[in-house]
C-alpha cells in the first residue's frame, strides 16, 4: 500500500534534509497498521532517519524529521538535524521549516515506549499515546502540539494544525540516500484551482446579484431524468453551508420522481443568513409524462408560483397540465421569479440507459432557455459510480478517463460545451462532511453563479439598449 506523500512534498524534504536526493520508504500507516505506539516502535525503531507526516481534515499536512533513529528507551534524544516542518495549510501550499533552537542542548526526539513519534523534549509534537481508535472518518489523536524546541518564527500552532489533533492519515518513511522512482505525472483532463474550500465557500456566500435590478437572489431550475440526483445535489451544497449532513429536499430510490412540486430552496449560512441563490426543484422528466415543452416556457418565465403543488394540489402531468387558467398561475411574474440558469443533472453511470425520446425532451427544453439566453449547464452526477478510481479518491475526478468519456458524452447529447458540464458526487453513504465531495460541489455552483451573474449583466444591457423597466422585462 503506497503512502500519501506526493513526490512534490519528497522534493520539498529533500531539500530541507539537505544531503543528497533521498528514497522514501513507508513503514508506518495508522489506516493500515492501527494507531498504536506499540506497533509504532515495532515498525519504526532502529530504522535510521525517518519524516512524520500527518494529514487533517482541513486539507494540512505538517509533522518532523528525525536524523537518528527512534528507540523505546525512555529517554530523549539529541538530534541536532531534526526539524518540524508544514507543508500544507487549510488546503494551500505552504512549505515552512521549523529549525531545533539550540543544537547543543535542545532534544529533538523522545522515544517513550508508550508515545507514538514524539518530538522535542517539552513535546513540541506528541502525536498520541497508547492505542487510538478511528471514528470511521478521522483519527482523534490524544497528544498535542505547542512551541518548546524548535523556532516556529512567530508562527502559533493554531496555523499548523487548525487547532486540532483530528487526523485522516499519520504516515512514517524510512529515508535513505538514493535517487527515487518518481510516479509519472498524470495529465488532467481539466485544469482546475486548488482544493481550497475555504476560498470557494466565502466567494460563494459573498455572491450577490446585480443590484441595478433589484434582484435579492438568482434561481437555479434543476431539471433531469428520475434519480439523477437533483434534489440530493441541493442538499450536498445545503450541507456545506449548515456545517452538516442535511436532508431538506427529499431525496431516494424510485421508478417515479419523488419530487412532485416546484420547489426553490434557499440555502442558509450556519449565521442563519439566506445566501443569495436559489435550487430550483421539478418534478424528475419522463417519457411521456412530466413537464412538456410549454411547461418548461413557464417556468422558465417564472408563470409558476413556488411551491405549486403542495398550494393547488397540482402536478407536472398530462392530467392537469399548467395552463393561464390553473389557480397559482402568475400572470404578471417579476423578475425575481424567473430562472437565471438552467442546470440538468445527469447521472454519470447510466448515460447509456437515458432513452431517446428523453433526450429529445431535454434537447427540447435546452433550445427553449437557448432562445432566451439563459445559461445552460450540466451536473454530472455520481462520478464515483462510473469509475473505481474516483470511488477510491474523488479528487481523481479530473485524471479519470472515465469521467472524461462521460462529459464528452453528454457534450455530445446536449450540444453543450464541455466546460458547462461539472462533475460532482452527492452526500449518500456519508454521515458527515467530506472535503473532496464539498470542493467538488462548490467548484460547481460557483461557475453556475458565475453564468447567471452573465445573464443578469445581459438583462441589464437589454434594458439600457431599449429603454425598458424591469417591470416589463418579463416580455424580452
Amino acid at each position: 500500500m503506497a503512502g500519501q506523500l506526493s513526490d512534490k512534498y519528497m522534493g520539498q524534504l529533500e531539500s530541507w534534509i539537505g544531503t543528497g536526493p533521498k528514497i522514501f520508504t513507508l513503514l508506518y500507516q495508522i489506516t493500515r497498521d492501527g494507531c498504536n505506539a506499540t506497533t509504532f516502535h515495532q515498525k519504526c525503531d532502529n530504522q535510521g532517519p525517518t519524516v512524520t507526516v500527518l494529514y487533517n481534515q482541513q486539507g494540512s499536512v505538517y509533522r518532523g524529521y528525525g536524523s537518528l533513529n527512534w528507540n523505546s528507551s525512555s529517554s530523549n534524544i539529541k538530534d541536532a538535524n531534526a526539524f518540524i516542518f508544514q507543508l500544507r495549510y487549510s488546503g494551500s501550499d505552504k512549505p515552512t521549516k521549523f529549525a531545533i533552537i539550540d543544537k547543543h542542548t535542545q532534544y529533538g526526539l523522545n522515544g517513550h515506549p508508550t508515545y507514538g513519534p514524539t518530538f522535542g523534549g517539552g513535546h513540541d509534537l506528541q502525536a498520541f499515546t497508547g492505542t487510538v481508535n478511528s471514528s470511521g472518518v478521522f483519527f482523534a489523536l490524544n497528544g498535542y502540539m505547542n512551541a518548546h524546541s524548535f523556532d516556529y518564527q512567530g508562527l502559533t500552532v493554531d496555523k499548523i494544525n487548525n487547532c486540532n489533533l483530528q487526523v485522516t492519515e499519520l504516515e512514517v518513511y524510512a529515508i535513505t540516500d538514493g535517487q527515487r522512482k518518481q510516479s509519472p505525472v498524470l495529465q488532467t483532463w481539466r485544469k482546475h484551482p486548488e482544493w481550497n474550500e475555504k476560498t470557494l465557500t466565502e466567494e460563494i456566500a459573498s455572491f450577490k446579484p446585480s443590484g441595478e435590478l433589484g434582484l435579492s437572489d438568482v434561481r437555479i431550475l434543476m431539471l433531469g431524468p428520475v434519480g439523477t440526483g437533483k434534489s440530493s445535489f441541493y442538499n450536498t451544497i445545503n450541507s456545506v453551508f449548515k456545517g452538516r449532513i442535511t436532508q431538506r429536499a427529499p431525496s431516494g430510490i424510485g421508478t417515479q420522481s419523488i419530487t412532485t412540486a416546484y420547489t426553490p430552496y434557499e440555502v442558509k449560512a450556519r449565521s442563519g443568513a439566506s445566501l443569495n441563490f436559489r435550487f430550483c426543484d421539478t418534478r424528475g422528466l419522463e417519457v411521456p409524462q412530466g413537464l412538456n415543452n410549454l411547461e418548461c416556457n413557464y417556468l422558465l418565465d417564472g408563470n409558476i408560483s413556488d411551491f405549486y403543488e403542495c398550494q393547488f394540489t397540482r402536478q407536472f402531468n398530462p392530467p392537469t397540465p399548467i395552463c393561464p387558467e390553473n389557480p397559482g398561475f402568475v400572470h404578471k411574474p417579476n423578475l425575481k421569479e424567473k430562472i437565471l440558469c438552467v442546470l440538468f443533472v445527469i447521472d454519470a453511470a447510466t448515460i447509456d440507459e437515458i432513452p431517446p425520446k428523453l433526450v429529445e425532451k431535454m434537447n427540447s427544453f435546452q433550445r427553449i432557455a437557448n432562445r432566451k439566453g439563459i445559461p445552460r449547464a450540466v451536473l454530472l452526477t455520481k462520478v464515483d459510480l462510473a469509475c473505481k478510481n474516483v470511488a477510491s479518491n474523488i479528487t481523481n475526478v479530473f485524471i479519470s478517463k472515465k469521467i472524461e468519456g462521460a462529459v464528452d458524452k453528454v457534450s455530445g447529447l446536449l450540444g453543450l460545451p464541455k466546460n458547462n458540464i461539472f462533475p460532482v458526487k452527492n452526500y449518500e453513504n456519508e454521515m458527515q462532511l467530506d472535503d473532496n465531495i464539498r470542493i467538488l460541489a462548490l467548484l460547481a455552483l460557483r461557475q453556475l453563479l458565475y453564468f447567471a451573474e452573465d445573464y443578469v449583466e445581459n438583462l441589464q444591457e437589454k434594458i439600457n439598449g431599449r429603454n425598458v423597466s424591469t417591470e416589463k422585462l418579463h416580455k424580452l
